[in-house]
């Protein structure tokens, strides 16, 4: 109770109007303050990229024996990322991929085996670099098609980032290693990405719309979006979540689960549960 309420007195007419007015004078809505520099999407891959081979460095011979995914170990994995840069070079090139994410790339991860961990090292840093360099000059809004999915280039590269962050912690959970997370202007192009491709996810799952989601990620990188999720009802479900943005990261990367969130919701909490796990089927591994 305030001292307010407490004593009986009433706010003075228009207060809280007054107040909502300056304060999207100050900040508008959606941004957070001290506000992020933007970064394009080849400087995100790029810094992914280089937090990548820090962490391949780092690492010792036994570090690469151990399993990661799938039938991978570390060093399975770096093939396996290896053969993703030769997808997207493959694609910048004029050659759409339309196999799948993981039987386009396994041939790569099968050729890394039994090699000096330092050629695999060398061979995945090397094909980062050819990436940057077809990407230096390119038009970040041409579309190209990866996997059977055609995307402008700048959603690409922040995708190649999402996945290099993601692997990178796969690597560091595998070697007892500490978790680690993206820059914010980083971060907050991987959000952008993840949120916009929301509706896709929620199509993947069958969720049925529509629904006018209000999703305020809270943290360095994240920020407050609009999302319209289609559907057939006459009327849409208004739902409002609030999250951690690198909680959301890791949902949306299929490394941690809706209960794993720390979640505040308004609204349908079952629809908006339905959402979070549209966001895990954006995730290709």
């Amino acid at each position: 109770m305030t001292d307010g309420e407490r004593t009986g007195v009433t706010p003075p007419v228009g207060l809280r109007e007054r107040v909502m007015a300056a304060s999207l004078r100050a900040r508008p809505a959606g941004y957070a303050v001290p506000d992020i520099p933007r970064i394009s999407p080849a400087e995100a891959f790029s810094r992914a990229a280089d937090a990548f081979y820090g962490l391949l460095c780092a690492l010792n011979e036994p570090d690469w024996r151990q399993h990661v995914i799938r039938d991978l170990d570390v060093q399975g994995l770096v093939g396996h990322l290896v053969g993703v840069e030769d997808d997207v070079q493959r694609a910048l090139a004029g050659n759409p991929v339309h196999e799948d994410h993981v039987t386009s790339t396994q041939p790569a991860a099968d050729r890394q085996a039994g090699r000096p961990v330092a050629a695999t090292r060398a061979d995945w840093r090397s094909a980062a670099d050819r990436t940057l360099a077809m990407v230096h000059e390119a038009d970040v809004d041409s579309e190209v098609t990866v996997w059977g999915i055609p995307l402008p280039l700048g959603a690409v590269l922040v995708a190649r980032a999402f996945e290099l962050w993601t692997h990178e912690n796969d690597i560091r959970q595998a070697a007892g290693l500490p978790a680690s997370v993206p820059d914010a202007a980083t971060l907050r192009l991987m959000t952008e990405l993840a949120t916009g491709m929301l509706p896709f996810g929620a199509i993947m799952t069958g969720l049925q719309g529509p629904i006018d989601l209000r999703l305020v990620l809270t943290g360095p990188g994240g920020g407050t979006w609009d999302v319209a999720i289609g559907g057939d009802a006459p009327e849409p479900a208004s739902i409002a979540i609030v999250t951690d943005v690198v909680g959301f990261c890791r949902l949306a990367a299929n490394r941690a689960s809706p209960a794993d969130l720390d979640v505040h919701v308004t609204g349908d909490v079952g629809r908006a549960s339905r959402v979070l796990a549209a966001a895990t089927a954006l995730a290709l591994d």
